[in-house]
């Protein structure tokens, strides 16, 4: 052995340092004075400020347990041959393979090159360096020590980078997932201390405009506005909002602040710090207490300060700066889901608040509705009463003026002197008949529109004998249509009997009888037939008119319709008379129907009741 490994040196400088500091060699080796040599010539050995802590081991077995227990072994100094002459190599496989200890730089030192070829064991073996124990002089073990001690500090540094990153990926989404303020800021101070990998103390403050601190309600995980805390985060301090600051979350000694009331200011000891730091708005490192500075895109600016029991590294440094940069979108997130939460409050209270009026509103709407329904209904009621009272009287007054005056135009032979008499006769009856004429008009033209606006008109279920009732229609009609010179002939069945309203129903046939006298030529004839046909009942009228032309087929029926054909006495026609008729058919389960063979041929109008539709047993 070299003369330089028994170099003395002043016992003070023999005293190991503290583990704290230093770096950790580990010099495994069956022969003791190898540990004792290696001890003296790195009695004095300083890089970077930081002595060494060297362990020994004097088997592979015994190493084994040691580097298990100690993961912060930089550099092992390992001899090959021990209990085995493979003992160094097969520690070798372990460190790496078992132990997945990548960073830590080995070196091996044996006194038998021969045993283990330096090339074959550059190649199979996962080593750093390979020496001799002849030629490992102090120099050169200083030498080597030191390039190891530097390649496994910059390992180190990329392995820490490498593993805050992933951290970092990490809790991301984590970060960005939280959905209150609370929660995200422990989050924060979870992963700063799993970043620096120490266990280390935290507070975050949150500063914010005074006037978003107003607006701002407090709201729990349902969204819904809760009380408490102040600066309007759910776990905020209470009371610890004063100007714009509050109190997030603290870990460790610092846990305290979180609840306390009042929450601001803080202790001397850390108040100046936080409040430095949202002066200087940038981070600042120290030894033991560091702060860290965040503005959101929203303008709210978060100080955290943490307390470390280590100085932080450049590494550290670099990725907390990296984190923290990443801090403002997740805080903005949080802040405007907190605005989105409030904003989805305020609008279900809005709807529940408009829900409520309209529900009132359509309760007036109902009642409204309700109250023009029996107006309707009274007013359906007011015609039919004058439909039945005043029409058929003034029919039958009608045809009695023109038998008047048929008679008058008869009585030629009278006294003398009875001329003048029978002038003024017949004058007075063109006036019954003129005005008899004018409130017929009136009444059709005011039971056509009360038809057709009532929606909700409402058969008066009784039995109606439609034989009887047709029969009816056609002796009040006749005089109109023997005016004419008109023959109105029936064709009635027996009594059939179904269950209906007996008044729209005669309106509906007066409709059919008065329209076939209307358009139908003087001199021609009208048949009225009622009769029982493959299951329905059956109400036609036929006339000896100008008929149906191709045009009226798309308009039969419709309301203010009128058809090709002109009333043949210059009387009037409102063009509603059809489509009451359709509208009592259908109130009543059944159809109208008309026919024509063609021009000139004449029409039949008709309406069809199936018996089961209109309750016939």
């Amino acid at each position: 052995m070299d003369d330089d490994w028994l170099e003395l040196i002043p016992d003070e400088a023999a005293e190991a340092p503290g583990r704290a500091g230093t770096w950790t060699i580990a010099v495994i080796d069956d022969d003791p004075a190898v540990h004792e040599g290696t001890r003296y010539a790195l009695a004095g050995y300083s890089l970077d400020g930081r002595g060494l802590d060297i362990l020994s081991a004097h088997s592979g077995q015994e190493a084994r347990a040691l580097l298990a227990e100690r993961r912060d072994v930089a550099i092992v100094l390992l001899d090959v041959v021990m209990e085995t002459d493979d003992a160094g190599l097969q520690l070798v496989d372990y460190i790496r393979r078992e132990l997945k200890e990548e960073t830590v730089r080995i070196i091996l030192r044996t006194g038998q090159p021969g045993q283990a070829p330096e090339r074959r064991v550059i190649v199979d073996y996962d080593i750093n360096d390979y020496k001799a124990k002849t030629e490992l002089t102090a120099d050169k073990l200083f030498t080597s020590l030191t390039a190891a001690l530097r390649a496994y500090q910059q390992l180190r540094r990329l392995d820490e980078t490498r593993r805050g990153l992933e951290i970092i990926i990490d809790a991301a989404p984590m970060l960005l997932d939280h959905k209150s303020m609370q929660r995200l800021a422990e989050g924060v101070l979870t992963q700063v201390a799993s970043l620096l990998n120490v266990d280390c103390a935290g507070i975050l403050v949150l500063r914010e405009d005074e006037r978003e601190v107003g607006d701002r309600a407090p709201a729990g995980s349902d969204g819904a506005p809760q009380g408490g805390s102040q600066g309007g985060f759910e776990g905020g301090s209470k009371g610890g909002a004063q100007g714009g600051f509050c109190v997030l979350a603290g870990s460790g000694l610092y846990g305290g602040y979180v609840g306390r009331d009042p929450g601001w200011p803080l202790d001397p000891g850390i108040q100046p710090l936080v409040e430095q730091a949202f002066a200087a708005r940038r981070h600042s490192f120290g030894d033991g207490l560091s702060t860290l500075y965040v503005q959101t895109a929203s303008g709210s600016e978060i100080v955290a300060l943490i307390d470390t029991d280590r100085p932080l590294s450049d590494t550290d440094r670099a990725l907390i700066t990296l984190l923290a940069g990443r801090l403002s979108v997740a805080f903005d997130n949080v802040i405007l889901y907190e605005r989105l939460q409030r904003a989805n409050v305020t609008l279900e209270q809005r709807v529940v608040e408009r829900t409520a009026e309209l529900i009132r509103a359509n309760r007036r709407l109902d009642m409204q509705r309700s109250d023009l329904r029996r107006a309707n209904s009274l007013k359906t009621e007011i015609l039919g009463t004058i439909a039945h009272d005043l029409k058929n009287p003034l029919s039958v007054i009608l045809g009695r003026s023109e038998m008047l005056t048929d008679l008058i135009g008869l009585d030629q032979g009278a006294a003398p002197g009875s001329d003048d008499a029978r002038a003024a006769m017949r004058t007075q009856v063109d006036h019954i008949r003129t005005s008899a004429t004018r409130l017929i008009d009136m009444i059709d033209s005011l039971m056509a529109d009360a038809m057709n606006d009532a929606l909700d008109i409402t058969l008066r279920r009784e039995p109606v004998d439609l034989a009887g009732l047709a029969r009816e229609v056609c002796e009040a009609n006749r005089p109109l249509a023997e005016s004419k010179g008109q023959r109105l002939i029936t064709d009635l069945a027996g009594p059939l009997q179904l269950c209906g309203d007996a008044e729209r129903l005669r309106e509906a046939l007066d409709n059919l009888v008065s329209n076939a006298i209307k358009y139908s030529y003087p001199g021609g004839t009208i048949t009225v037939r009622v009769r029982a046909e493959a299951g329905d009942y059956v109400c036609a009228v036929a006339d000896q008119g100008p008929g149906l032309s191709p045009e009226d087929a798309g308009r039969l029926f419709g309301r203010y319709q009128r058809l090709s054909a002109k009333p043949t006495g210059g009387e009037g026609s409102t063009g509603l008379g059809l489509s009451i008729v359709k509208r009592i058919a259908e109130l009543h389960g059944g159809r109208a129907e008309a026919s024509s063979d063609g021009p000139g041929q004449g029409a039949v109008f008709s309406m069809r009741f199936p018996k089961e539709a209109v309750g016939v047993p």
